[in-house]
């Protein structure tokens, strides 16, 4: 074992190392004096679960020993073992007596016994060698951040500095506001977190939540966005304690873990990287960030605030689980062009829904559709095969003007849920596509079922040739049809783009390729303004500080 990491065994006998109900650290206190080793080495060594007691480890410093224990304990490097070593280190202020820095997630703060290099504390020394002469086991640190927490730090370079400083630390002088992607959406704007915070007592390296022997915690969340299909939310928090992993045990306590917290959000953090999307793979830490920070200078007396953007794994994100597929719905009179255009944009490589093919399906042998037509019209609506007998239905529609209603309000239930279906099943696809010739007809609230929509159209004389030369109906059946839709201008005008489809096939692949650069087109501008909002409020683009006049 190595002077960075010393490990020190002793059995107790009283007499010999204090009496009978000695308290832990004071006898290795006592043991290690003529080494030098003060008693916040010892404090910190059993704090950190570095300390056994016949074999055991024990976190308690004050246990009582009683006599023949087996004791031993591995102590944390001091300042002066701690190597330097080169690296950036993210500086936002400097002056002679304290650091502002951004620290990047993956970067452990200080040494620790099994880490006595690659921390933030050994590139401090590098870059400042008089740190070695503050108090501490940990120079200039006046606060910590996890290491996979990324963002505002603040070190001191000078022993008063170090002192002040810690001092209004444990005051609460010192105001943080952190930012924290959340899974779900918490009810609610926001509020307060009162919850006692302590170690896990059935896991000794995790902090909990522990209302017998914990330490008061509290802390502050605001909701300031949610995703829109509710996976995951932006919050932030505020805390006025430093508990070890406090909003990370709070946030997960609420039941809204940090996104990427393997910790204390293991199931929502399993189910979220088994998305096997860009969303499962940008969260390989918690995703939380140390945003905003104001304290009073030690030597200027003034009050100093700092606001730090997180890095772009954490605002990517954010951009990511803001986007949804465009949902266009495809519309048009019978015999349009409908199904045609929708091949072309399937042919695009996009997913594409038809609401004819579905209520097909819903209509074969075995369908949800035969299934309840039969429950309602009897045994009747059914061919031989076991599916909805099309000649009967034709007829029963076009003869009974309440049962073709009948009929529409036991389907289109079933085609929307289909079609609700297959935009979930999609939802990382850039665009998808569902011809649906009723959409404004049937009644549904066309925001809820397309963001855009694309109409069809073609010459009177053109679209009946292929109804009554293509389908075969007859001039009655394709002026029936038509009357059951709304008329073709009103149709139109309620449509994003309207493209002409009298020349056939291939024009109308040609006009869909437009049609899908101009979709391309709107989701830049929708990135771009989702940026610009991030920017805005603080949470993506360059870091600001600002000083007050004080005292």
């Amino acid at each position: 074992m190595t002077d960075a990491a010393m490990r020190r065994e002793a059995v107790f006998e009283p007499g010999q190392g204090g009496g009978a109900g000695t308290r832990l650290d004071v006898f290795w206190c006592s043991r290690l004096a003529e080494e030098s080793i003060g008693r916040s080495r010892v404090r910190a060594a059993i704090d950190e679960g570095l300390a056994t007691v016949d074999g055991a480890v024990c976190r308690k410093a004050g246990l009582k020993l009683r006599g023949g224990e087996k004791l031993s304990i591995v102590l944390p490097a001091r300042p002066s073992e701690t190597p330097a070593e080169a690296g950036s280190l993210g500086v936002l202020y400097r002056d002679e007596h304290l650091l502002v820095l951004d620290k990047p997630a993956g970067l452990t703060v200080h040494p620790a016994p099994g880490l006595p290099e690659g921390t933030l504390v050994n590139r401090l020394l590098h870059h400042f060698p008089a740190l070695r002469d503050l108090s501490g086991e940990r120079p200039g640190i006046v606060h910590r951040l996890d290491k996979d927490t990324s963002g505002l730090l603040l070190v001191a370079l000078t022993e008063p500095a170090r002192a002040t400083l810690a001092a209004d630390f444990a005051a609460r002088r010192v105001r943080k506001t952190y930012l924290a992607l959340v899974h779900g959406r918490p009810e609610g704007e926001g509020g307060d977190i009162r919850l006692p915070i302590g170690r896990d007592p059935r896991h000794r390296h995790k902090m909990a939540v522990v209302h017998k022997g914990g330490r008061e915690a509290r802390s502050r969340w605001r909701l300031v966005w949610s995703a829109p299909d509710g996976a995951a939310s932006l919050l932030e928090v505020d805390i006025m304690t430093g508990r070890t992993h406090q909003i990370r045990v709070h946030l997960a306590a609420m039941g809204h873990p940090i996104v990427g917290d393997a910790v204390y959000g293991t199931t929502p953090h399993s189910l979220w990287k088994r998305r096997g999307d860009a969303a499962g793979r940008l969260a390989g830490r918690q995703m939380l960030h140390a945003w905003k920070l104001s304290f009073s200078h030690p030597a200027l007396g003034r009050e100093f605030s700092f606001r730090c953007p997180p890095p772009p794994d954490f605002w990517r994100l954010v951009l990511l689980l803001g986007r949804l597929p465009q949902r266009v719905g495809v519309v048009g009179m019978p015999g349009c062009g409908k199904s045609t255009l929708l091949a072309a944009f399937g042919a695009a490589g996009h997913p594409v829904f038809s609401a004819d093919a579905a209520v097909a399906a819903l209509y074969a042998p075995g369908g949800g559709g035969a299934h309840m037509l039969a429950g309602r019209f009897g045994e009747a609506a059914l061919g031989p095969d076991g599916g909805v007998d099309k000649q009967w239905l034709l007829q029963g529609i076009l003869g009974s003007e309440r049962l073709r209603r009948e009929v529409m309000d036991l389907i289109h239930p079933l085609v929307r849920g289909e079609m609700e279906a297959f935009y979930a099943a999609n939802r990382q696809a850039k665009a998808v596509f569902a011809e649906v010739p009723l959409l404004f007809e049937s009644g549904w609230p066309a925001q809820d079922v397309a963001d855009l929509v694309v109409g069809v159209r073609c010459a009177e004389r053109v679209r009946r040739e292929r109804l009554t030369r293509g389908r075969g109906w007859t001039e009655e059946l394709a002026a029936r049809m038509d009357g059951w839709q709304w008329p073709e201008e009103k149709k139109l005008a309620r449509c994003w783009q309207v493209l002409d489809n009298d020349a056939g096939p291939e024009e109308l692949a040609a006009k869909a390729v437009g049609v899908l650069r101009l979709l391309k087109a709107l989701r830049r501008e929708d990135v771009r303004a989702r940026f610009d909002w991030l920017v805005s409020r603080g949470y993506a683009g360059k870091p600001e500080s600002r000083t007050g006049t004080g005292a």
